[in-house]
């Protein structure tokens, strides 16, 4: 798993379950979803970000679009890469951009999601969730941000 001090992205390693996949024998489209926020939440967590802090500190991350391009299908038993990538604009939003590869490198899914982090008392993104993450994170280079 790539992370602090590590030459290529945040990553986790994930082997596709026989249980996951559909009638045609390959990953479930729906799952690709869940191995994205499973990586999402692994970086959140290596960062220093527990869930348990966000919900005490009353923030929470929302996904407000998710696109989903396949490039090749995955089969129980592939072993593949998660990758996870927050990339910072201007404003109350951000996008996470992640690679599912197989163990031969061959992308078999790219996701790219705009999110937010939402003020769970008001209902409302937060306007700078880059300093709110700052704020959370004991590592917030693996978020793509400066600790100042």
């Amino acid at each position: 798993m790539a992370g602090a001090g590590a030459a290529g992205p945040f990553a986790v390693p994930v082997t596709v379950r026989g249980y996951e996949t559909d009638t045609q024998g390959h990953l479930n489209q729906s799952v690709y979803l869940q191995y994205a926020e499973h990586a999402r939440w692994s970086l959140l967590q290596a960062s220093g970000i527990r869930q348990s802090t966000m919900v005490e500190r009353r923030v929470g991350p929302v996904t407000v679009e998710t696109t989903i391009r396949y490039r090749r299908e995955l089969r129980a038993g592939d072993e593949v890469e998660v990758s996870c990538a927050f990339v910072w604009g201007e404003g109350k939003t951000f996008r996470i951009e992640q690679t599912v590869r197989t163990a031969d490198g061959t992308v078999a899914a790219e996701v790219s999601a705009v999110c937010g982090l939402l003020d769970l008392t008001e209902r409302k993104l937060l306007k700078d969730p880059r300093a709110a993450f700052r704020d959370l994170a004991d590592d917030p280079s693996l978020l793509g941000l400066t600790a100042g």
